[in-house]
């Protein structure tokens, strides 16, 4: 019984597991090479540089984002 319940806990963990993933994007501009990219962390201000002032529930959402911001034309 407890062998079956080791199982079950480790199979529900694993497919847990993508619930853990990014839920938030950013549109961040390299402050060195001054090109625009999407990132799950959000910019630190020193190496990459926050466009925009919010986050993005998705990755299509933050393109979307990026291709119509001024700072990345």
């Amino acid at each position: 019984m407890l062998h079956r319940t080791i199982i079950a806990l480790a199979a529900l963990s694993i497919c847990s597991l993508p619930a853990f993933a990014a839920t938030e994007y950013w549109v961040a501009k390299s402050a060195s090479t001054k090109k625009c990219e999407v990132v799950t962390k959000k910019p630190d201000g020193k190496t990459l540089i926050e466009v925009g002032m919010a986050s993005h529930k998705n990755k299509k959402e933050a393109e979307a984002a990026m291709k119509s911001a001024t700072d990345c034309k």
